[in-house]
């Protein structure tokens, strides 16, 4: 799979671009701030319906406009198509594929898969469980889209029954019966949606751990290292060892999602918020007998996010298909040893885009097809 060109109108510093690709490594060079990020931050857009830098649409729209576009040629199964985004803040984003409008924006996932490396990815060990959650969600979503319907329904769901129990809060003279039968519809619907994304969870992490920990002992060059992955419930809190942790079954989650919705009614009641589900999870990730966050150096915690990373890249080929791999401005943040390691690695995919503040900090071998860029003009070195 590879992107053979893009094109953009008024998206971030670009009125208008147009970028020809081919497969193997390109990179685009420039100083910080010219656009570099800009390019690829597009690309994976077009892939997840969603920025690695920015949680709204809003900045991708070109500043002092009310919509941008972004055009995308996808390579994939030597067959070509083409995806078509238009922006637009405030109102329904919309796109077509090879010309014709797609009923709903989800269409568009699963046509092009990438995997984006970024400094921003450092909080995979460093952040909060929500960034952990969702680098498990987003992955899963690539490989099946459909789950990003499920996700929205979860979020709808949550915002509802949440809305229910603040509400029974703050009004403790309606009736237990009444509470009872209006949120049993919630949990029940909780517990189906739930139960789909937690069963989707770990059949992912079971596939996901194996290529994780082989990837981190590769770029470390630590024989000795033990990296682990571990999916961490919030129902243990009162099922405890009834939770069933790698189980790709739904029913059995459905089911642990409604004992322990039952078992934790009054807390969530006290506190008007939902405390069972998907949404309170976590991943651990530990280094042998110690947790990562907290404890991992710099330079450790570097190489867990990159495993992750390329780990999420050999599930994604295990499909059948490379995705596009991306790395923006990460070189500058590795030292010599790592560089050279990731090199290795980055030589098998199909293709690779790179982003560089100075071309000094990427290995000979990955300097490929170049771009300049400079105050958001980009220009080929022939």
């Amino acid at each position: 799979m590879w992107v053979s060109q893009l094109a953009l109108t008024d998206i971030r510093s670009y009125s208008q671009v147009e970028v020809d690709l081919q497969p193997g490594v390109t990179t685009f060079v420039g100083r910080n701030g010219q656009g570099k990020t800009n390019l690829v931050e597009a690309i994976g857009y077009v892939a997840t319906l969603n920025s690695h830098r920015v949680a709204s649409d809003t900045p991708l729209v070109k500043f002092g406009t009310d919509q941008g576009f972004i055009r995308c040629s996808v390579n994939a199964n030597d067959r070509d198509t083409l995806v078509e985004i238009a922006i637009l803040p405030g109102r329904a984003n919309k796109a077509r594929i090879n010309r014709s409008p797609t009923p709903r924006m989800r269409d568009v996932l699963g046509i092009l898969r990438v995997v984006i490396f970024a400094p921003e990815d450092l909080s995979l060990v460093k952040g909060d469980p929500s960034d952990r959650r969702k680098f498990l969600d987003d992955l899963l979503v690539q490989r099946i889209p459909r789950l990003a319907g499920t996700r929205q329904d979860l979020d709808r769901i949550l915002k509802q029954r949440n809305a229910l129990l603040k509400s029974a809060r703050t009004n403790r003279k309606s009736s237990d019966e009444y509470l009872d039968s209006t949120l049993s519809v919630w949990n029940d619907q909780l517990a189906t949606v739930g139960a789909e994304l937690l069963a989707a969870r770990q059949v992912l992490l079971a596939e996901l751990s194996p290529p994780a920990v082989a990837n981190y002992t590769f770029i470390s060059e630590d024989p000795t290292a033990e990296l682990a992955l571990t999916y961490v419930s919030n129902m243990s809190q009162v099922l405890g060892d009834a939770v069933p942790i790698g189980s790709p079954d739904k029913e059995e989650w459905r089911l642990a999602l409604l004992d322990a919705m039952k078992l934790r009614r009054k807390d969530e009641v006290d506190r008007g918020l939902t405390l069972v589900g998907p949404q309170r999870d976590d991943l651990h990730i530990s280094l042998g007998p110690v947790p990562a966050k907290g404890y991992a150096s710099h330079g450790e915690s570097w190489s867990i996010a990159l495993a992750l990373k390329l780990a999420s890249f050999d599930v994604l080929r295990s499909d059948g298909e490379d995705p596009v791999l991306i790395l923006d401005d990460v070189f500058a943040e590795l030292d010599t040893k790592r560089r050279e390691r990731l090199a290795a690695r980055l030589t098998e995919a199909t293709q690779v885009l790179i982003t560089a503040a100075v071309d000094a900090d990427i290995p000979a071998e990955l300097l490929g097809s170049r771009f300049w860029v400079d105050a958001g003009k980009v220009s080929h070195d022939h």
